[in-house]
Parts: C-alpha cells; structure tokens; sequence
C-alpha cells in the first residue's frame, strides 16, 4: 500500500496527492509519470509527476476527475492508500541531460494550460535550482481553474497568468501572451508547452512562425501507459512513437497532433480500438522496455 499523507483540492474537479513511495522518489526526474491503480481491479491510471521529494520518500501528483475511476480516487483521504503505484515510466524531460551552463545561456518559456501546469512545475522547479532563468506562462479558462500559481511564483523568473475569460491576469490564451511578449521584444530559444492537445497545437502553430523550437508532452493521450495498449502512437515527422515509452516529450514541430487527436477520439470505442489494430499492424504497439516499479 501506497500511503497519502497530503491531499489538497486545487480546484474544481482538481486534486493534489502526496504520495509515499520511496523508490519512484529517488529515481524519478522532471518529465516523467507513474501509473496509480487504486484498488485490486482498479484501472491504470498514468499521471504526470508534479513534485517528488527524495528525503521523504514522496512523490505528488495531481489529477482531474474526468471519469469513473479519477472519481473514485477524490474519495481517498490522508491515510488511506493506493494498491501499485508504479514508476518512474517514459523519458526524463532533455533539460536534465543538459550542460547547465549551456543552459543558463539559453532563454526559455514554458506555456501551461490548465492541468498542464502541474508537469511544467517539477521543470521549472529543477531549472530553478540549477540557477537556470526561466518565462512560465500559465493560463486556464477562468481564475477558478487556476493551479499552483503560488508555487510557480516561487521558481519562475517571470510569471504571467492569463485567463480566457478575462477574470485574472492577462486576458487571452497562452499564444496571445506569448505574441504579445515578443512584439514587446523578448526572444526565446527554446519554449516548452504542455496542457491540452489543441493547445499544444495551436502553441506549435505559433512557435514555428515565430522560429522557435518548441518541445511538448504527449501525455494526454496515453492510456496503459507501458506501450502495449497502443493508445498513444503517434507520428513524429516520418516515425511511430508512443508517448509512454519514447516520450512524453517530442518535438512539437514534427508531432502530427490532426492524426493524434483523430486517434484519440477512435480509441474511445472498442470497434474503434480494433479497427486501429487492423490499420496498423506490427506498429500498432510499442512494446515496453522503459517499465520501472517500487
């Protein structure tokens, strides 16, 4: 049993865990996920890692409860537990592998949207304690659904909160407050942006007119989590990958997000799933290789 010893409701449908689970804690990096089964038949359920603490032998997460199984896990409290609890899975965040004092020369923003503000945090966090500056634009559709804005605060070198309806902050998406910081004359080398897929999309859109190589996570698509579901396959320029095991991070200017998103609404039906299984063959699943455990 993996025990919960802090659990905070964020926002609206929005929770926060501490998790103890020592051995994810002193492997895991920016980047990565791990896979919670609440429950003996409990379904995988991959999440991001939001922070983790190696001292304590924590990890946090945080979640939205969109389905059944998310729904049930808002009913967990301090002291109760989770039965597996499994990581750390995918491939660290490129930031990590880096000369850090290349780094520093590097101007960097990070665009987070919504729940997506959870993953961005543990980079930020990391590159903060690594002396690395950093932009993190972080938004959501109103001030209600914003998270862990104080906790950025604390590691960003400049924040700048945007809202779609305009009731905090900036008013407007992430792409607009990054357009508008580049007509103001800021320049970036790298952007990194992780939230929704059409968000991402949208944020590649921009990016890639603006000459500015931009990385995101996929992880909003996977489902087993270990690659042989085949739910997050994806082309990336001319190649198969999947998200849990080759990613969660691509180049967001080589991801075909139509093919993604389109994959993702087809995967929901199980005439869908075989259908896909049809179409694609050998390459339908990605094997797996990356598991980790505790």
């Amino acid at each position: 049993m993996y025990s919960i010893i802090k659990k905070e409701k964020l926002a609206d449908k929005i929770y926060l865990m501490e998790v103890e689970a020592p051995r994810v804690a002193s492997n895991c990096e920016p980047g990565q996920f791990v896979i919670v089964i609440d429950g003996e038949k409990g379904e995988r359920i991959p999440l991001t890692i939001c922070d983790y603490n190696r001292e304590k032998g924590t990890v946090t997460i945080v979640f939205q409860s969109v389905g059944a199984s998310t729904t049930k896990m808002t009913e967990l409290n301090v002291g109760d537990g989770f039965t597996d609890f499994v990581g750390p899975l995918g491939q660290p965040s490129e930031l990590v592998n880096e000369d850090i004092e290349s780094l520093k020369k590097k101007k960097i923003v990070f665009i987070a949207g919504g729940v997506g503000t959870a993953p961005v945090y543990p980079q930020v966090k990391w590159l903060h304690e690594h002396g690395v500056d950093c932009d993190v634009i972080m938004g959501s559709k109103t001030k209600d659904l914003l998270i862990l804005e104080d906790d950025m605060r604390k590691v960003a070198t400049n924040l700048y909160v945007t809202t779609d309806d305009g009731s905090y902050g900036f008013h407007g998406m992430g792409t607009n407050q990054l357009q508008k910081l580049v007509d103001e004359g800021k320049t970036y080398d790298l952007c990194i942006a992780i939230g929704p897929m059409i968000m991402m999309k949208f944020v590649c859109k921009l990016t890639k007119e603006l000459g500015i190589p931009t990385v995101v996570s996929m992880n909003p698509i996977m489902v087993d989590g270990t690659g042989m579901c085949g739910a997050c396959r994806l082309m990336v320029g001319d190649e198969v990958k999947f998200a849990c095991v080759d990613g969660p991070e691509f180049d967001g200017h080589l991801v075909d997000f139509d093919q993604a998103m389109k994959r993702q609404t087809i995967y929901k039906t199980e005439e869908g799933r075989a259908m896909l299984k049809l179409e694609e063959g050998d390459t339908h699943h990605g094997g797996c290789g990356n598991c980790g455990g505790n």
